[in-house]
C-alpha cells in the first residue's frame, strides 16, 4: 500500500514495486550526472591551475562513460545481465576508470613534487 508522506510517495515495506515508482532509475541519476561533471571539467579547464597531467585524467573519465553505456547495453542484449554480472565486460570498462585514476593521482604529484622543488630553491 501506497501512503503520502512529506510530497513524496512512499512504501512501508520496500518492495522493488513500489520503490521505483518513488525513485529515478540508476540509468537516468548516470546520464544527469554527466552535466555537473562537463561543468566542472568546464571550470578546471578554464582556471588554467590544474596540472596537465591530472586534467588529462579527469577527461579519460568522459571516456569511461563512453565505453560503459555501450557495454551495458551488449551485456543486456548477449547475456541478458548487467554489466556487473559479465565479468570480462565490466573489467574492460573499468580499465579506463583505473586509467583516470593514474592520471590524476600522477599529475598531482607531479604539481606537488614540483612546489616542493621550487620552495627548496
Amino acid at each position: 500500500m501506497l501512503y503520502k508522506q512529506s510530497g513524496l510517495q512512499s512504501c512501508p515495506n520496500r518492495t522493488d514495486d513500489c520503490y521505483n515508482k518513488t525513485m529515478p532509475s540508476k540509468e537516468t541519476l548516470f546520464a544527469l550526472s554527466l552535466f555537473p561533471y562537463l561543468g566542472f571539467l568546464y571550470f578546471l579547464t578554464r582556471s588554467g591551475q590544474t596540472p596537465r597531467l591530472a586534467l588529462i585524467g579527469f577527461y579519460v573519465l568522459l571516456i569511461f562513460v563512453a565505453v560503459t553505456i555501450p557495454a551495458g547495453l551488449y551485456a543486456q542484449q548477449v547475456y541478458g545481465a548487467e554489466l556487473a554480472n559479465v565479468d570480462w565486460l565490466h573489467g574492460s570498462a573499468e580499465a579506463f576508470l583505473t586509467l583516470s585514476n593514474i592520471l590524476v593521482v600522477l599529475g598531482f604529484r607531479q604539481a606537488v613534487l614540483k612546489l616542493r622543488s621550487q620552495s627548496k630553491k
